[in-house]
């Protein structure tokens, strides 16, 4: 057997923190769901306003269950471990604790959304390549088996139309914060290329409409109504729906951490990540100045 990896996860105020270690530590998890030779060697707690103390408690008890060390300080955080996941809820803390790791050299994952904004965003691709940092950025749904198998059927969409649901975030801005799960679709779909936004909103949530540099059309509706998350690849002559099952995703973005964090290419691109934070971050623009076609 390989050793295990050593991952310090950095931030409590988010349920993937405690989804993530159960894919890890729960011998109770299906074994399908499991993810082999990573485990959590501890947990950084700290408020932020997407959580309170007595949510922070109940998570902690269940890490500390698995055997989870969970400390407010940062250096016992780290303190051997072979690599760093930010699970931090709130994106505008995502460029401090990076920054905060990029001593450590050690390969980091960044937990949706990469930053709260696009300058940010790339203040981390800015310290990453100074500092030699490997890293990646995703949601999970980029690698929804759905997704993937659409994406195979039509590697060359002219237009695709994807839905997720938006909900409101306790700080910052929604779209950027749970908005990153449909837009992150729609990259991995169109590729790179993104011209021009403009997010609409209605009863149902924000449709937003994306243009592309090559007359190529992406259609992005969050939802407020609907926990569902899927879209429609079209080319010229056909088209190819897809419904996400998101019963495999946590496990599917954990293994490819794991490969990452062994020294495989990072399974998202820095360029594509900044285009997703660009076209989240335009759409936002958007969305607070009326609808506003804006420019990325």
């Amino acid at each position: 057997m390989r050793d295990e990896i050593k991952v310090a996860l950095l931030g409590l105020d988010t349920s993937h923190t405690v989804t993530f270690s159960q894919k890890m530590h729960d011998p109770a998890s299906p074994e399908e769901q499991r993810v082999q030779d990573m485990r959590v060697s501890a947990c950084l707690r700290f408020l932020t306003p997407f959580t309170d103390t007595d949510i922070l408690d109940e998570r902690q008890r269940q890490l500390e269950s698995w055997g989870i060390k969970v400390t407010e300080s940062f250096d016992e955080a780290v303190e051997g471990c072979d690599a760093v996941i930010l699970t931090i809820n709130d994106g505008a803390l995502h460029l401090d604790y990076f920054l905060r790791c990029s001593g450590l050299g050690k390969p980091v994952f960044v937990d949706k959304p990469m930053a709260d904004s696009l300058r940010n965003a790339r203040r981390i691709a800015d310290a990453a390549l100074e500092k030699g940092v490997r890293f990646f950025t995703s949601s999970s749904l980029r690698f929804a088996p759905d997704l993937l198998e659409a994406c195979r059927a039509v590697p060359q969409p002219v237009a695709a139309h994807v839905y997720g649901p938006v909900n409101p975030a306790k700080a910052g801005s929604s779209i950027v914060w749970y908005g990153v799960h449909a837009f992150e679709m729609l990259e991995r779909a169109m590729g790179r290329g993104a011209a021009r936004v403009r997010a609409l909103p209605d009863a149902h949530g924000i449709v937003n409409l994306v243009d592309y540099k090559d007359g190529r059309r992406g259609i992005v509706e969050l939802t407020t109504k609907s926990p569902l998350y899927g879209g429609c690849l079209r080319a010229l002559e056909y088209t190819r729906p897809y419904v996400v099952d998101r019963s495999m995703i946590s496990t599917l973005i954990l293994r490819e951490a794991a490969a990452f964090f062994r020294g495989a290419d990072a399974p998202v691109t820095v360029e594509d990540s900044l285009e997703v934070m660009a076209m989240l971050d335009t759409a936002d623009r958007s969305f607070r100045r009326r609808s506003r076609p804006m420019g990325i």
